[in-house]
């Protein structure tokens, strides 16, 4: 994988695909060319059948992400046509991040603040340590926030809660954004990365094609109505049942022995 930057780090272990914010001196901001590189690395990991689960992470113990690198925006960000062009970038990054047909984790510690919250809510899962903290400062800074974003955070959190963090600004610890639905679970940083990897590789060690069609299915039902692709979920239900993996389930089973599922 050719990545034109060392400040993103890609591995895979065990069918688990790492991807690590390398930024720790910023508190992991995320630079145009650490945008650029995470849409690479989604993709080659859409694409690589050993990768069945994958784990956002940030490097250092200060923060999962803090944001956009401000630092740069004078010279990447400080006119409309360098904004169009760094608009281009990031949005590939979220597109994957949406894409990606796999089971995405977010394993976060620290900070994981604005875009940060942003990438992590691309998340299926979030497991975050008990003295994380979360927020969108956008209206202390006067940016607008988009759509798609807001969407993604209501849809999470509800109205009433999306608002609240949106117009105060304020950062939520780990146990209130665990009430309010903004992360899944909370251990303690000791215990974070074990957590993490066992999840994960309970993930992995499931059927594949079953896996996929049920993030698939979920992904569907939270749009309108009129936009679900049901005649793809159907296929994809269908796959499911005619797949050797199926086969091998059932078999597993009576032999009273874990299968060995290969995505197919």
């Amino acid at each position: 994988m050719q990545l034109n930057t060392d400040k993103m780090i890609a591995e895979v272990d065990d069918g688990i695909g790492w991807v690590t914010f390398n930024n720790p001196a910023r508190h992991n901001a995320v630079s145009l060319e650490m945008w650029q590189g995470l849409g690479v690395i989604l993709e080659s990991f859409q694409n690589d059948d050993a990768v069945r689960v994958v784990v956002l992470k940030g490097a250092g113990e200060k923060a999962f992400v803090s944001g956009a690198d401000i630092s740069e925006f004078d010279k990447k960000r400080g006119n409309a046509e360098q904004r169009d062009d760094y608009g281009r970038v990031s949005a590939d990054a979220h597109r994957w991040l949406a894409r990606l047909d796999k089971p995405l984790l977010a394993m976060i510690q620290g900070y994981c603040i604005g875009g940060g919250l942003a990438t992590a809510l691309g998340a299926d899962i979030r497991i975050a340590t008990d003295d994380s903290k979360f927020g969108i400062p956008a209206a202390k800074l006067g940016l607008g926030y988009g759509y798609e974003g807001l969407k993604t955070l209501a849809d999470l959190v509800g109205p009433s809660s999306a608002k609240d963090i949106l117009f105060t600004a304020r950062f939520l610890d780990a146990e209130e954004a665990l009430r309010i639905g903004l992360i899944n679970s909370v251990v303690t940083r000791e215990e974070l990365e074990q957590t993490v990897r066992d999840y994960a590789a309970m993930i992995a060690a499931n059927a594949p094609l079953t896996v996929k069609s049920a993030k698939a299915a979920v992904n569907e039902a939270m749009k309108d109505p009129d936009r679900r692709d049901l005649k793809t979920i159907r296929q994809m239900v269908d796959a499911c049942f005619d797949s050797e993996d199926y086969k091998e389930g059932r078999k597993a089973f009576m032999e009273k022995r874990r299968p060995n599922f290969v995505g197919a």
